[in-house]
């Protein structure tokens, strides 16, 4: 038995942590073990990937398979890290057609979450990419999935949060891309209106995304940094770039080796860390050419940044809108955060397209993200704007949720009782379960 728990480190769960070496340990594990739920490297926010009461750690199914360089199709194992995929590819010319925010989240992961990114408005969530997926079922047998066989449990299982099986390989489509850089484009935006405004105007764009500034209040109420990003030519490189326009810059992490003290995140910290943040994105160039990583993925610069919140941890609330109800329930949610002074410095804007798959999170709308320390206040507030998101027609991310209720979920989702039936129906709600399921009556 250990503890264990998600990358907001809260809540902090029993379980009994397993970690086979092979398939057929894997199957053994299934079958003597009442249920179980597979972990990648733990970047689920909550408590989506401890077991009840059984976890099994996925790192020793690490191994690319297969790579077609002429195609940019590849097989890999589930414990893959995304970053260790960019790293093999990126120099032959392909790229993932879907990041999140981190590229150490594992390809089973990424699928069980159906993670999204800065391109959902054009490319959609990672299943668009999806080939095939091995997935071991309740019974111990391995079902190979996809849009051709087996579709119904290919649909649930990329973004089923691991609750349909074990993934232990899949398939998937590359992008091609001319180099190893980005070209970003940064547009301050005066409120949150015209945050909004440069997003849909921006439609076209490969990527989008706004970091914005949820302590802001009256007139700059939303104000945000809106960055664009288009995969660079090497013509429009400098020159040391475009003599190898596929040579990645290497960015080495720095480790926050312990636990920031939690008196020094407060509202002053985070308003000033805001306010430096929104007049430095005034002051960037219009253009400018980006590394991957920090285009990407700019928190992994700061390994374990989980630790800027102090030892009790942090949540992430993180809603969807839908078009029609997007720009008063943003408002709304920001000038609850803002009221409360408990605002977060790594609050994200982005604009999602249509949504697919029967239990994806991401519709069409606007998506937003807040971080908050755990504490009593935070807890509040956090149900306050469950209940904006509710009375504005939104629902929420279960990859990064660690204490919605069941009721909550209901209310949001329409979707829940027919996810639950076919657990049940597939004898999967006995053989599957999370904490979180638990704590949602999944």
């Amino acid at each position: 038995m250990t503890h264990l728990a998600g990358w907001g480190n809260f809540p902090v769960k029993e379980t009994t942590l397993l970690a086979p070496r092979s398939e057929h340990q894997l199957i053994d594990l299934l079958a003597s073990n009442p249920s179980v739920i597979a972990r990648g490297n733990g970047r689920a926010y909550g408590d989506s990937a401890i077991g009840a009461p059984t976890t099994v750690h996925m790192r020793h199914f690490n191994k690319m398979l297969a790579f077609d360089a002429n195609t940019g199709l590849l097989e890999a194992e589930s414990g893959v890290l995304l970053g260790d995929i960019i790293a093999a590819v990126l120099p032959r010319g392909w790229f993932p057609l879907v990041v999140p925010g981190t590229k150490f989240v594992t390809l089973g992961g990424a699928i069980a979450a159906d993670v999204h990114g800065k391109n959902h408005h054009r490319d959609g969530s990672f299943r668009n990419c999806l080939v095939w997926i091995d997935v071991l079922g309740a019974d111990g047998v391995v079902r190979r999935c996809s849009p051709e066989q087996n579709l119904e449990m290919f649909d649930w299982t990329a973004g089923g949060m691991g609750l349909t099986g074990i993934i232990l390989r899949a398939a998937i489509r590359l992008r091609r891309v001319p180099s190893a850089w980005i070209r970003q484009q940064t547009l301050p935006a005066v409120d949150l209106g015209d945050a909004m405004q440069a997003l849909e105007r921006s439609v076209d764009a490969s990527y989008s995304v706004a970091w914005i500034d949820c302590l802001a209040r009256g007139a700059q109420l939303g104000r945000s940094v809106v960055m664009l990003g288009e995969h660079a030519t090497p013509e429009e490189l400098p020159p040391q770039q475009a003599a190898q326009p596929l040579t990645a810059r290497r960015v080495s992490g720095r480790p926050l080796p312990r636990p920031f003290p939690s008196f020094l995140l407060n509202r002053y910290s985070v308003r000033a860390f805001n306010a430096a943040y929104y007049w430095a994105g005034q002051r960037r160039a219009e253009f400018q050419i980006a590394d991957c990583d920090s285009y990407f993925f700019p928190l992994d610069a700061l390994l374990g940044w989980n630790r800027i919140y102090g030892r009790k941890g942090f949540m992430q609330f993180q809603c969807v809108l839908p078009p029609d109800q997007a720009s008063n329930g943003l408002r709304a949610l920001l000038e609850e955060t803002s009221s409360a002074g408990q605002g977060s410095f790594l609050a994200v804007l982005k604009r999602l397209g249509p949504g697919a798959g029967p239990f994806s999170f991401p519709m069409e709308g606007y998506t937003l993200a807040l971080d908050f320390p755990v504490s009593r206040r935070s807890l509040a507030l956090m149900e306050r704007l469950d209940r904006i998101t509710l009375a504005h027609g939104g629902r929420f991310y279960l990859a990064k949720d660690s204490r919605m209720s069941a009721d909550v979920l209901r209310q949001s989702d329409s979707r829940v009782e027919a996810f639950k039936e076919m657990r049940q129906a597939g004898g999967l709600s006995g053989r599957f379960r999370s904490a979180q399921s638990q704590r949602l009556s999944l």
